[in-house]
């Protein structure tokens, strides 16, 4: 699947904002897995030939960086943190309930609806407010079974909802605009 021509603009445009042009790299694979879902052979070596760079260069920075998907995940997909803090605050038993409330059984597993999946990554730097995880480009701290229910239920709300003629035509539920504190 080729890269939409919006998303070749804003990686072509992407180098002239760094001082190197590997320092592209990074914005542009989030640029083609934001559009994409993942990750393909295909869509690395096109961000590579976009920037100037060696594919080789291009797909090593996927694969080095845990946030980047080189297979299918959720429409909503979530990363929990199971660093020490938040293991010992309770993140095994958020991951188990977080499991059972979107169907899967195991890690990177996609429900069957495609909806969701999640996944365990060491620390996402928020030890304070454990546990916690990432998801929507949001911190969600102090997890608890309710906060994870309410997530989730507001990500399948908002998968119902369809654009109202007065509304602004994004068809965005409250519950998709960022979290956090």
């Amino acid at each position: 699947m080729a890269l939409s021509k919006h998303a070749i603009e804003e990686i072509k445009g992407l180098p002239g904002r760094f001082p190197e042009v590997r320092s592209a790299v990074v914005p542009a694979l989030d640029i083609a897995q934001e559009e994409l879902g993942y990750l393909t052979p295909e869509a690395m070596s096109e961000v590579a030939g976009l920037l100037g760079i060696d594919p080789g260069y291009v797909e090593g920075v996927a694969t080095f960086y845990t946030l980047f998907h080189l297979e299918p995940v959720g429409k909503h997909h979530f990363y929990v943190c199971t660093n020490l803090s938040c293991m010992l605050r309770g993140a095994e038993a958020i991951c188990e309930h977080l499991r059972r409330r979107i169907g899967v059984s195991r890690e990177r597993e996609v429900s069957a609806d495609g909806l969701f999946s999640y996944e365990e990554v060491e620390c996402l730097g928020a030890c304070e407010f454990a546990p916690m995880m990432r998801y929507a480009h949001a911190y969600h701290y102090e997890l608890t079974p309710e906060k994870i229910d309410a997530l989730v239920e507001a990500a399948r709300a908002a998968e119902t909802r369809k654009p109202s003629r007065a509304g602004d035509g994004s068809g965005r539920a409250e519950a998709e605009q960022p979290h956090g504190r």
